[in-house]
């Protein structure tokens, strides 16, 4: 079957086992969709909610807000599965469901620290779809659609811009590049969603990239297991198999999207070897409370699945109504940090702007530091001493070699950053 899916509508009369009603009126729009149908992913993807006027049917819209998303939709196009939409509020329009997945106003606006490409990830790629910032990993964007389009999406210069994979000839070139560097030892295959894709289509590129021996790890960035759990079948568990390891990123942003079918979705692919974690946005409105990032977080563990990074909104153009502040995510981690279990915290991370890749931000627990001894508050505030040894002195082990196997293998060719500042006379990088 082909990768690109012609929306249609679907009709069935007299379904079995069909979607049942939510008992407020008006009565579902798929009430007479079988089962089988709904637990379909090509038809979720191929009955996306497209236009206002579908919108209208599943929530509650005055003629002002219809106008609103009728003009919003300039911007970044709105597709939702009726999965997704199915757990809307009707009435509520702070719904966090509703905003993650319809159109707004302030999407319009574009402030002036607003950019296109806030990550530098079209400068800083080689081959088309392909970046390469980060010594031993390379991001590989396999296509430009996904299941749904985020309102807070980063990649809005690209996102459903086809709403089709890349073609076959570009995924040649992206893994031809990544043979040609033996470096590189992590590929991150994300979008768009991967998982949009055909499995068949996608094991092409999974089996090529499993051929190259100096990568080790793959993995895959999606969010059908939020926004269409159907996607994660048996079928693509085996596939997904074949090629370990293999990790899986999520993306959950609110504890109301971890239903059961979701959680569901999200033990398949944990019950068939594959590690699974979650990258959450923080988001002004939906998330930006300690207490529903604490509820997120805490269910995902019990899901089986480790909250890995939680980031602070993009630069990109027209999300900035989304964006918090630092301290607020500073206040949410100071919430976390021994108030929970450790597993249940992710690392909390701004993407900085320009190219400067990932940074970990974190309260302030060491708050001083003399000659040998290290003063920490701790997660309530008390003061303790930790004394650190008189006699250390860093030396490498004697028949450690390490090092000398990394760079043989192309790895830590070369001293950057902090490492270099540390280990030259140099005053300034």
């Amino acid at each position: 079957m082909s990768d690109n899916i012609v929306a249609e509508e679907v009709h069935v009369d007299g379904a079995q086992d069909a979607i049942p009603s939510p008992e407020e009126e008006p009565p579902s729009p798929w009430a007479g969709v079988s089962r089988q149908d709904w637990e379909d992913w090509r038809w979720q993807l191929a009955n996306r909610i497209k236009t206002v006027d579908q919108l209208s049917r599943v929530v509650s819209l005055t003629e002002g807000e219809k106008e609103i998303i009728s003009h919003s939709l300039n911007t970044l196009r709105m597709a939702i599965t009726p999965y997704y939409a199915s757990l809307m509020d009707r009435n509520d329009p702070q719904c966090p469901i509703r905003l993650r997945a319809i159109p707004s106003m302030p999407e319009i606006h574009i402030s002036h620290e607003d950019m296109a490409d806030p990550l530098h990830e079209d400068v800083d790629s080689p081959v088309p779809g392909l970046t390469h910032r980060y010594p031993d990993r390379v991001l590989m964007l396999l296509s430009d659609q996904c299941a749904m389009y985020c309102r807070h999406c980063t990649r809005r210069r690209l996102a459903g811009e086809t709403d089709q994979p890349r073609t076959q000839s570009n995924f040649d070139a992206m893994v031809e590049y990544v043979r040609q560097h033996p470096g590189v030892r992590d590929v991150i295959l994300s979008g768009g969603d991967p998982l949009t894709m055909s499995t068949e289509r996608l094991e092409y590129v999974l089996a090529k990239l499993h051929a190259i021996p100096h990568v080790e790890v793959i993995r895959i960035g999606t969010a059908t297991p939020a926004v269409m759990p159907q996607r994660i079948t048996d079928d693509l568990v085996a596939m997904l198999k074949k090629y370990q390891p293999i990790w899986i990123n999520t993306h959950f942003n609110h504890p109301k999207e971890l239903t059961p079918r979701a959680v569901e979705a999200l033990a398949k692919l944990v019950d068939g070897g594959l590690v699974v974690s979650n990258q959450n946005v923080l988001l002004r409105g939906v998330n930006d409370c300690p207490y529903i990032m604490k509820e997120l977080f805490q269910r995902l563990m019990q899901a089986r699945v480790r909250p890995y990074k939680m980031y602070q909104c993009d630069l990109s153009m027209g999300i900035g109504h989304f964006r918090t502040t630092v301290a607020k995510g500073i206040e949410i981690m100071e919430h976390l940090i021994g108030h929970t279990s450790g597993l249940a915290i992710p690392q909390y991370v701004v993407d900085l702007p320009g190219g400067g890749g990932k940074v970990p931000v974190d309260p302030r627990y060491m708050i001083s530091q003399g000659e040998r001894v290290v003063i920490f508050r701790n997660y309530a505030g008390k003061i303790f001493k930790y004394v650190e040894p008189e006699d250390y002195r860093s030396q490498c082990p004697t028949h450690c070699r390490i090092c000398q196997e990394r760079k043989a293998r192309g790895l830590d060719a070369e001293k950057i950053g902090l490492e270099r500042l540390l280990d030259t006379d140099e005053i300034m990088l």
